[in-house]
C-alpha cells in the first residue's frame, strides 16, 4: 500500500477549515459548560435536599446517556414539534452550530459539575476553619476561599474533561458540520481513501491534545506548585 500524500495535501485547506470549526465549537461548548457547572456543582454540596438532589439528578442523568443521542435529540427530536418550529427559537434550534454547541455544553456541564463538586468536598478543614475565623460570610467564604482553591485542585481532572471534548466534537460531522473528521469523511467520499483520509485527522487531533496537555501542565504548574513536594 503506497500513501498518498498528494491528496492528502491538495486537501490540507479543508482539514484547516475543519480546525476552526473544532476549536469553535470546543471552545464554545467548554466556556458556556463551565458557566452552568459552577451552580451546579456549589448545588452538588449543598446541604439543602432538594438543591442537592435536583442537581444530582441532572448530572446522573447527562451522564447516563450517550453524548449522540443528547445530539441527536437536540438536533433532530426537538424538529418534530411544531410549538418548536414556530417559535423564537426555532432560527438558533435548526442551525447545526448551535445545536452542536448546546449538546456539548449540557454535556460538559454535568462531567464538570462533578469535578468540581468532587474538589469543594475534597477542601481542607483548615481552610474553612481559617475563612470562619476571619469573619467571613459563607458567601464570602465560597467566593475568596473554597471556589478558588477548589477550581486550582480540580486543574487535572479538568483536563482529561477537556481531552475528552475535544474527541467529542467529532460527533458534529454527523449532524453536517465539517470539523476534523468531517473534513476526514469529505475527503474519503471523494477519493475513496480512507486511509488516508482518517490518519490525516487523526494526526490533527494528536497535536491539539499535544498543545492541551502542555497548555495544562503549564497551568498546575503555576497555580498547584504549592502542592508539590517540597526538595531539600
Amino acid at each position: 500500500m503506497i500513501f498518498d500524500y498528494n491528496t492528502v495535501w491538495e486537501n490540507l485547506p479543508l482539514y484547516f477549515g475543519g480546525l476552526l470549526i473544532t476549536l469553535k465549537l470546543l471552545s464554545i461548548s467548554l466556556f458556556f459548560g463551565l458557566l452552568a457547572a459552577l451552580p451546579l456543582g456549589l448545588m452538588r454540596v449543598s446541604k439543602v435536599r432538594w438543591v442537592n438532589v435536583s442537581a444530582w439528578l441532572y448530572t446522573y442523568v447527562i451522564r447516563g446517556t450517550p453524548m449522540l443521542v443528547q445530539l441527536f435529540l437536540i438536533y433532530y427530536g426537538l424538529a418534530q414539534f411544531q410549538a418548536v418550529r414556530e417559535s423564537f427559537l426555532w432560527p438558533w434550534l435548526s442551525s447545526a452550530t448551535f445545536c452542536a454547541c448546546l449538546a456539548f455544553a449540557i454535556n460538559t456541564s454535568a462531567y464538570t459539575a462533578e469535578i468540581i463538586a468532587g474538589s469543594l468536598k475534597a477542601t481542607p478543614a483548615g481552610e474553612i476553619e481559617a475563612a470562619k475565623a476571619m469573619g467571613m460570610s459563607r458567601a464570602k467564604m465560597y467566593r475568596r476561599i473554597l471556589l478558588p482553591s477548589a477550581l486550582r485542585r480540580a486543574l487535572p481532572q479538568y483536563s482529561n474533561e477537556v481531552i475528552m471534548m475535544l474527541q467529542t466534537t467529532s460527533l458534529a460531522s454527523i449532524v453536517t458540520l465539517i470539523d476534523i473528521t468531517g473534513a476526514a469523511r469529505t475527503v474519503n467520499a471523494q477519493f475513496y481513501l480512507p486511509f488516508e483520509a482518517y490518519i490525516t485527522a487523526g494526526v490533527f487531533y494528536l497535536c491539539l491534545t499535544f498543545i492541551l496537555v502542555r497548555l495544562f501542565k503549564l497551568a498546575e504548574r503555576r497555580w498547584l506548585s504549592y502542592l508539590a513536594p517540597r526538595k531539600h
